[in-house]
């Protein structure tokens, strides 16, 4: 649910402000997270999803009080944080989040190669991350303020796409070859 929210924040914040005062808009924003908040905790949500909705919480009281697009703008920033972190945790620790994640989606059994291939694959997602992050902070800075609503939105989805795609090939046609 918490991705359908990053998905329509920045594009439809840019909209309303453009129609509504900033501190409306924002109130508003705050009034609805803590809504989904809320309803977070009464339903025991994810954790991951709890943090990702307090961080909006925080950032958009900071801006409120600042009046502060810039702080606005970072919001997607501080949540690619939170998914760098979590994948750079599951890396150096070896928790092998990317292996979990395939399992519960990927139903047929996978050869010894392909275990492995995933077992590591959280390093990638960390890098690819990092990368989609720094981009996305000098968006904050040097680009409009609807190419950044752009690429916050709908950017991560393309990026994520195109990212798997690049894993997949390089697991299928190289990686899982070598080790076999």
């Amino acid at each position: 649910m918490s991705s359908v929210l990053t998905l329509l924040f920045a594009p439809s914040f840019l909209l309303l402000i453009h129609y509504f005062d900033f501190e409306k808009v924002v109130l508003g924003y705050i009034f609805l997270s803590l809504s989904f908040l809320l309803f977070l905790v009464v339903k025991k949500g994810e954790k991951k999803e709890l943090i990702i909705v307090s961080m909006y919480v925080v950032l958009l009281t900071i801006a409120y009080f600042s009046a502060s697009f810039a702080t606005v703008k970072f919001i997607p920033v501080f949540t690619s944080m939170a998914f760098f972190t979590l994948f750079a945790e599951a890396a150096l620790h070896k928790r092998a989040l990317i292996y979990q994640i395939t399992k519960k989606f990927y139903k047929k059994e996978l050869s010894t190669a392909e275990d492995d291939f995933l077992k590591n694959g959280d390093s990638y997602w960390a890098v690819a991350i990092l990368l989609y992050m720094i981009v996305q902070i000098l968006l904050v800075f040097m680009a409009s303020d609807t190419f950044w609503a752009l690429y916050s939105s709908i950017g991560w989805y393309v990026y994520f796409v195109f990212m798997l795609v690049i894993q997949i090939i390089y697991g299928k046609f190289y990686a899982i070859k070598v080790s076999a």
